[in-house]
């Protein structure tokens, strides 16, 4: 049996091709060594008492686990000595750490170092979210970039296998860790989303916060086959943005966590840099599509690097449902 094409081999086809900067290369290799290391760390964590809380509160003003620290000192300590690696931007840290002086073409690395932590102390899947721009010219230190302008996007996954799904521009490929070896292997080629789902992803127990459009999906979503959708829907939550995306990525489904009214003052909930513009490029590198229900995220210019948006993406026909009913509602409201 012919084994699968390695990371590596992935990534040299396409310099090779021209397709691809040879720099990005070891900069995509450190991130998998972070990724593999911090599998390896959530592995052994009730061994080494790196459950629990680390006693500190983060910049995004929640309880930091031992494992988030853990987790961003691993992507700083491995990933900086990457030559073309200017800056590194963490959900973890108040302002972007610069690591030398800008040169067109370095690199600039957003990521949140685990997502869905609070899925640690019950082993549910949580994962690592990453995207890379670069730097336009000389001495810029400008690290708001718009989703649409990533080099790659990605996230690793913490599951019963360490899975690391990856963009480069051109379709969204997975590559599984393999256990002995620690190579990671292209078995998910090409992965695409279909348009058509009969399932979502929402916090159920915000129902009271959300505004009309959503109530008016998920009520419709329901009601199932009696409905004026005519079928039954599942539901599913993981608390963990990465688990709900590979789970839409692996067979389809729309994903929602939208501005309400407990968190509108915020601008939503999930961080544009570094969470919804890297999941939103794969997913439309997938045959998806993702908004904020008014606005394609990758168009979203950011104005803080903490920002927050609201995020709905997956299956197109009810990604472009939601955006028609958010739509409908503006319409109501200036008619009123």
């Amino acid at each position: 049996m012919t084994q699968p094409m390695t990371l590596r081999r992935f990534l040299t086809r396409r310099a090779g091709r021209g397709e691809l900067d040879p720099n990005l290369i070891f900069l995509i290799e450190d991130i998998a060594s972070a990724c593999r290391v911090i599998g390896n760390r959530l592995r052994n964590a009730a061994f080494e008492d790196n459950h629990g809380l680390a006693g500190e509160i983060n910049v995004q003003g929640e309880d930091q686990k031992k494992l988030d620290v853990i987790a961003d000192e691993t992507f700083a300590r491995i990933c900086e000595n990457s030559p073309r690696l200017a800056a590194l931007v963490s959900e973890e840290k108040e302002e972007a750490v610069w690591l030398k002086e800008p040169e067109a073409g370095d690199f600039l690395l957003y990521y949140d170092p685990l997502d869905g932590s609070s899925n640690i102390d019950v082993n549910l899947s949580v994962g690592s979210i990453f995207s890379i721009c670069t730097v336009a010219a000389a001495g810029e230190r400008d690290v708001m970039k718009p989703g649409r302008v990533q080099e790659c996007a990605g996230y690793a996954i913490y599951g019963p296998t360490l899975m690391l799904v990856l963009t480069v521009g051109d379709g969204v490929f997975g590559f599984s860790c393999e256990y002995g070896t620690g190579d990671f292997r292209l078995t998910h080629p090409d992965m695409t989303i279909p348009a058509k789902t009969s399932e979502f992803a929402i916090n159920a127990s915000r129902y009271r916060f959300w505004d009309q459009p959503v109530r008016r999906y998920v009520d419709e979503c329901l009601a199932g086959r009696a409905g004026t959708r005519a079928r039954d829907f599942n539901m599913r939550w993981t608390a963990s943005m990465v688990a709900e995306v590979h789970r839409i990525l692996t067979r389809g489904g729309v994903f929602l966590y939208p501005a309400d009214e407990a968190n509108r003052a915020e601008g939503g909930k999930l961080r544009l840099l570094y969470e919804a513009s890297p999941m939103a490029m794969l997913v439309e590198q997938a045959g998806g599509a993702a908004t904020t229900g008014q606005t394609r995220i990758l168009d979203i210019q950011p104005q803080s690097h903490h920002q927050r948006v609201p995020v709905i993406l997956g299956s197109t026909q009810e990604v472009t449902r939601l955006s028609g009913y958010h739509r409908e509602a503006e319409t109501n409201v200036a008619a009123s």
